[in-house]
């Protein structure tokens, strides 16, 4: 079945909204709509439009214009096993100790590195980003350094990598929480994937906004690789969930975003160990003062 998009931007995000609203009334109908920022504190909303059937151009026309949007681009997606294709593009990642891979390429694992099985299917968390890769380096080095995490927490966890890294290499079990039930739903499978069932807890969670994670606090470890607007706004609680001495490892921010993001957790009772950039993205290692 073909697929089509239609997309475009404007620079108000009460509009995008508004549009992304109308789009939804179409005729044919789209079978979804987003809208989002291009890129955090941007300023520039794209709004986009998915159908199983050929849009009406002449409707999306007047739309954009009645708000004020950029002219849609309307494509015709090829129809191709997504699945397959990433699987041909993602290649099996290393960060220090870690290797992280899909199960194509399992007889890829070197015998001295810890494996991660990450399926391809689930995007976000593979290591191939710089805030994943950015964070399982961070990892190993504190480790090398001689740190052992005891209580250790991977909050906004995705597929779990950070924390299945932590579980790995130490013997305690892990907590991993996450704000959608789907991602807690694939940190679990991959939990038991990779043999870690008992040692990582997958929770649903907003940020530290759960029972079991104020009952296991404080924590010595966090990971939060989520976004800079979240990150800031857990700064207080991080720091009521942590003690002297802790460490939090942070990621999600473009390099632009860290002073921001370092200034709430000063503010908070943190400072900065270390920091690196991977591309547009920066990772902080913080700890509690």
């Amino acid at each position: 079945m073909p697929t089509y998009t239609a997309l475009t931007t404007l620079a108000d995000e009460t509009r995008a909204q508004a549009l992304g609203e109308a789009l939804e009334e179409l005729d044919p109908a789209p079978v979804g709509v987003g809208v989002f920022e291009v890129e955090d504190d941007s300023g520039l909303w794209e709004v986009g439009a998915y159908f199983t059937e050929v849009p009406d151009e002449i409707a999306l026309t007047l739309m954009a214009a009645a708000f004020g949007a950029a002219e849609f681009a309307i494509s015709e997606l090829p129809e191709i096993d997504w699945v397959a294709h990433v699987r041909r593009e993602l290649k099996p990642v290393e960060a220090g100790r870690f290797f992280v891979y899909g199960s194509h390429d399992a007889d890829k694992l070197p015998t001295d590195r810890i494996g991660l099985l990450i399926e391809a299917a689930m995007a976000f968390g593979t290591g191939h980003h710089g805030t994943t890769l950015g964070c399982l380096k961070a990892l190993d080095r504190i480790a090398t350094g001689g740190f052992t995490g005891k209580n250790v927490i991977d909050v906004g966890c995705g597929t779990a990598v950070l924390a299945m890294a932590a579980a790995k290499i130490w013997p305690d079990t892990v907590l991993a929480s996450d704000i959608d039930e789907v991602a807690v739903d694939v940190a679990e499978a991959n939990v038991v994937a990779n043999g870690l069932d008992g040692r990582v807890e997958c929770l649903e969670a907003v940020g530290f906004e759960h029972e079991v994670i104020h009952a296991r606090a404080p924590f010595d470890l966090v990971f939060a690789n989520i976004l800079k607007g979240p990150l800031i706004m857990i700064a207080p609680d991080m720091a009521k969930h942590t003690t002297t001495g802790s460490l939090a490892i942070l990621s999600g921010l473009l390099n632009t975003q860290a002073a921001d993001v370092l200034a709430a957790y000063v503010a908070a009772g943190f400072a900065e160990v270390e920091r690196e950039e991977i591309g547009d993205w920066t990772t902080l290692v913080l700890r509690r003062a």
